[in-house]
């Protein structure tokens, strides 16, 4: 007799768990370095990387938590854990490469111009 395999319910809501706890780290922690930025005014700020180094953990954890989360949607779906995690995996790899590179850009243009670089009603 052939049994189905029970769907992984479990790590469906885990993975969706760790991403939306993460994003409120990612959050805070990105709150409290602007807030850092605005009372330390224009002198005290380099625009390199370093500023940003407190952001990479929580950012690794949202992406973290969205690849369980794939993973477990496509295995509902395809009941082949190794083709599950192997596609999810390269999808938030390349998306979480693509939203950090363009996140640091904005970031640096933010600390080099203030926030009048960020001209936002010439995208519209």
């Amino acid at each position: 007799m052939y049994y189905i395999p029970e769907p992984p319910l479990g790590l469906l809501f885990f993975g969706l768990f760790i991403g939306v706890t993460c994003g409120l780290a990612f959050e805070s922690s990105l709150k409290q370095q602007v807030n850092k930025w605005s009372k330390q005014g224009r002198k005290g700020i380099k625009p390199n990387m370093a500023e940003i180094s407190i952001l990479q953990l929580p950012f690794l954890g949202i992406c973290f938590g969205i690849c369980v989360f794939l993973a477990a949607g496509l295995e509902i779906f395809t009941y082949n854990r190794v083709l599950s995690y192997a596609v999810s995996g390269l999808l938030t790899i390349f998306i979480g490469l693509l939203i950090w590179t363009q996140l640091k850009k904005l970031i640096v243009l933010l600390l080099e111009g203030g926030s009048q670089a960020l001209d936002l009603d010439s995208f519209f």
